[in-house]
């Protein structure tokens, strides 16, 4: 029988895995083993799966529910505090891609209520695999992908490259079948033909969204959930 002081002990372990994650990724950048750019999205990409991959453990009950979503943000929540009081400057570099500390707040702020909007909502189900996987691995392996071969730019957006939104769409891809994969073996949903050729064209839809000129001006991780949302709302 499920209880608040379970969810609460799934929301402690799970932060404390992108907690381990975040050292990690730190230690392996003071080791010059990664670059800034690529610890930035390597976190990017880890926080949102780790959380979804610890949704077992919670109760399906509405506190259950948001205490998952919320567990995205305590993984943020110290960085959170000394990027807006601009003390942690290493911190800063680490993640350094906006113009201002403010920029990088809204973007981690868009990226946790994201998850928290998606696991009050959309708990258990295809979309919320969609939604996530392209938020996280998608985007993440786009601006991976396209700055170490993003050497042939798109037509209608020289900032991006045929690399990063092939690569976004991949990771976005294969990283949903494993969650469809996950989600039937534990009995939340029952995989199909259907639902792979679904997650199929939410990739592809999401990458074309974050490849559009539009997408650098407003934030990725806004248009690229919504997106992933729109679709998957008619095909998953």
């Amino acid at each position: 029988m499920y209880s608040i002081f379970t969810d609460i002990a799934a929301a402690a372990f799970c932060c404390g895995v992108c907690r381990l994650v975040l050292q990690l990724l730190k230690k392996s950048y003071a080791k010059r083993l990664i670059d800034r750019h690529l610890l930035r999205k390597l976190y990017h990409i880890c926080v949102g799966l780790i959380v979804m991959l610890c949704w077992p453990m919670f109760s399906s009950s509405l506190w259950g529910r948001v205490l998952a979503g919320l567990t995205s943000g305590l993984g943020f929540f110290e960085q959170l505090i000394a990027i807006g009081m601009g003390k942690d400057e290493k911190l800063l570099k680490f993640l350094k891609r906006y113009k201002d500390s403010r920029d990088l707040l809204k973007a981690i702020l868009a990226y946790v209520l994201t998850i928290i909007l998606v696991a009050v909502f959309d708990w258990r189900t295809p979309r919320a695999i969609a939604i996530i996987c392209n938020l996280c691995a998608g985007d993440g392996m786009a601006d991976i992908a396209g700055r170490r071969f993003g050497g042939w730019k798109l037509p209608y957006n020289k900032n991006k490259s045929f690399a990063g939104t092939i690569g976004m769409a991949i990771a976005g891809f294969f990283t949903s079948i494993l969650f469809m994969c996950y989600f039937s073996w534990l009995g939340y949903i029952k995989e199909s033909p259907n639902m792979i050729l679904g997650f199929l064209v939410v990739s592809i839809a999401a990458a074309l969204v974050e490849s559009h000129p539009l997408s650098t001006k407003i934030e990725d991780n806004v248009t690229v959930p919504l997106a992933s949302m729109v679709v998957g709302t008619f095909v998953l």
